[in-house]
């Protein structure tokens, strides 16, 4: 049980792509904006489990296709660091979220490879142990704590910054976005990097 909440908790609060998504949409249109991308694993992630645990012994087999959506998350992470960079800063921070962002964080974390890979190679083997071992308090304490970290995290960070970017005006606002514009161009390359290794190109 200990084990399986310890794993929870270090696990769910590792960085990725919803993290500095998370962030961009919180600083381009408040809070509200930035929440919405941190709930988004909770309306992708249950079918992602279920079919990665149906998938655990057959990985040679997926792993085309992890790298086919590893290069299409690639490309779309490139498109957001692009739209991220071209920003200019608002006169005055917005009422209101524009709608789609949740559909876009929904999109992303689908397109992204990494919830998929976990679950198979590191999640999915953690969850079916502490389920065989401990019984099903403890797989629950896993996911539970999990979850917890991994969308509080986000919607701590949302609240936070929503909160403060209003210091961020003029050349700071731009360079900050920029600054998380070259972070999720980092991550593209790095999603087409594993993608081209998963398709056996390198």
């Amino acid at each position: 049980m200990s084990e399986a909440l310890l794993a929870g908790l270090l696990l769910g609060l590792a960085p990725g792509p919803m993290l500095a998504l998370t962030v961009t949409q919180s600083l381009r249109h408040g809070a509200r904006a930035g929440l919405r991308v941190a709930m988004a694993p909770l309306l992708t992630d249950l079918p992602i489990i279920a079919a990665m645990l149906l998938a655990l012994d057959e990985l040679a087999r997926t792993r085309p296709v992890l790298g086919a959506l590893a290069l299409t998350g690639g490309a779309y992470l490139m498109y957001l660091a692009w739209e991220t960079w071209r920003v200019t800063p608002p006169a005055a921070p917005e009422a209101a979220p524009p709608a789609g962002g949740l559909r876009r964080a929904v999109l992303t974390n689908f397109l992204n490879p990494h919830p998929y890979l976990f679950w198979l190679v590191v999640g999915g083997p953690l969850l079916l142990r502490a389920w065989h071992d401990a019984g099903a308090w403890a797989a629950g304490a896993f996911v539970g704590v999990f979850y917890v970290l991994l969308v509080g995290e986000k919607a701590g960070l949302a609240l936070l910054v929503g909160r403060y970017r209003g210091l961020l005006r003029g050349g700071a606002y731009r360079w900050t976005l920029r600054v998380l514009a070259l972070g999720l161009s980092l991550l593209a390359l790095t999603l087409w990097w594993d993608g081209l290794g998963m398709l056996g190109v390198h």
